[in-house]
Formats: C-alpha cells, sequence, structure tokens
C-alpha cells in the first residue's frame, strides 16, 4: 500500500518495541549481574537495541521501502554499573530526508512484546501492533479509519499469499516464521518469490551498522552519525 501510494508521500514514521522483562532483575546489583543479556561477554556491544532495537529498525525500512541514513541515539543502562543500554531512543533521518523515530525498552514495566508501526504520508496513515495482528488501520484526512484484516481479497496479493487460515482465524508469531521459511525455501529452489519474502544478509548487516551508529551517537554526545 505504501509502495503504491495509497497514503501519498511518506513524512513521518514511529516505530516502538516496548518490553519489560527485565525490570525485574536491573534494580538487584546481583540479580542483573546473572543476566547473560547484560553480560558485554555474551551479548556483545548492546543489550535493548542489539536485541529489540533493531527489530524495529529492520521494520522501518521493510514495510517503506526507505533507508535510515543518519541516527541520534540515546540510550540508558539506568546503573553505573551496569555496561549495556537497557533502554534507547534514536531519531533518524532517510535518505530523501524523511523523519522518523525508535523507541526501544526492556524497562517498559509491565510491557511484553509492544511492537508498534506507525507510517504517515500526506494523504493517509498506516498503523500496525505485534500484539493485536490481525488489524491494520488505515488512516485519511477528514475521513473515518479503515480497517484491513488479513484473509480478505481486498489485500494487496503478497498480504494474500501470506495468509493460510479464512479471514476471522487469529494468526500469530509462528505463521510469520512460517513465511520467511517459506520464502526461503523458494529462493533456494529458485522458484519467484515476493521480493521481501525473507530478510537478506544485506539486511542483517544494516540492522548491525544500525546498532554500531546508535551506541556510537551517544557515546560521542548524542550526535548524528552516518549509518
Amino acid at each position: 500500500m505504501i509502495a503504491q501510494g495509497e497514503i501519498g508521500k511518506v513524512q513521518k514514521i514511529d516505530a516502538q518495541y516496548y518490553q519489560g522483562w527485565i525490570n525485574p532483575f536491573i534494580h538487584d546489583a546481583e540479580k542483573r549481574s546473572e543476566v547473560w543479556r547484560l553480560d558485554p561477554k555474551k551479548a556483545g556491544q548492546s543489550c535493548c537495541m542489539g536485541d529489540i532495537g533493531i527489530h524495529a529498525f529492520n521494520l522501518v525500512e521493510y514495510a517503506t521501502g526507505l533507508t535510515i541514513e543518519r541516527v541520534l541515539g540515546d540510550i540508558d543502562t539506568l546503573y553505573e554499573d551496569n555496561v549495556l543500554d537497557v533502554d534507547g531512543t534514536a531519531i533518524f533521518r532517510t535518505h530523501d530526508g524523511v523523519r522518523g523515530i525508535i523507541r526501544a525498552s526492556q524497562i517498559a514495566t509491565g510491557e511484553e512484546n509492544n511492537i508498534t508501526v506507525a507510517v504517515y504520508g500526506d494523504k493517509g496513515g498506516l498503523k500496525w501492533e505485534q500484539e493485536n495482528p490481525t488489524v491494520l488501520y488505515h488512516l485519511k484526512e477528514g475521513e473515518p479509519a479503515q480497517i484491513y484484516k488479513p484473509g480478505n481479497s481486498y489485500n494487496q496479493p503478497f498480504a494474500q499469499e501470506s495468509t493460510k487460515l479464512a479471514p476471522g482465524h487469529p494468526e500469530g508469531l509462528v505463521d510469520a516464521m512460517g513465511n520467511i521459511y517459506r520464502g526461503v525455501a523458494k529462493a533456494v529452489r529458485n522458484q519467484p518469490h515476493h521480493e521481501g519474502a525473507f530478510p537478506s544478509v544485506s539486511d542483517g548487516v544494516r540492522g548491525m551498522k544500525f546498532v554500531e551508529a546508535v551506541l556510537t551517537s551517544n557515546r560521542e554526545g548524542q550526535v548524528w552519525v552516518d549509518l
């Protein structure tokens, strides 16, 4: 829908991935020392951004078709003796100047896997939430919001192919994984498949560059860093 101009020229992007699972451990020095995600020897250079912020980044580029070019990051370790980030925000600009924000947190108390992606154009907007995955909101200026649901003939061909159940039957994360496996299998067999049916090596590399850029931006005093 974005690629076909349903919402017009993209002018604002807002992506969020909030969890709360580290909150019970982070406030106790002994407990947090036992969490491998907070151990740089095991988790690498980042906890929150490297674990979940990277997913929000990938969703932004995947859904919009735009390329994030620059980021300005602000991360929080919450305690001085905690080395890795548990919360972070990255504002960004795409290659053609669209502004947006990525918010990620593992100390958002009570949150489970609250992923939301909102893309706003000059003709409308689209909003989606992982915890309510069968609903896509299409917003239009001066009109009632429209709700798109999977399994219906009004959806795009890629969306129809990605749905394995009749309308009204709930789908979930396992179904999404199945779509990726199918896309990979088709590619291996040299069969036709939709662009974006599965993430590429380049997608993974871009994700790592995003994490490194956010960390560098924060370390250098919240400055703009090119990916």
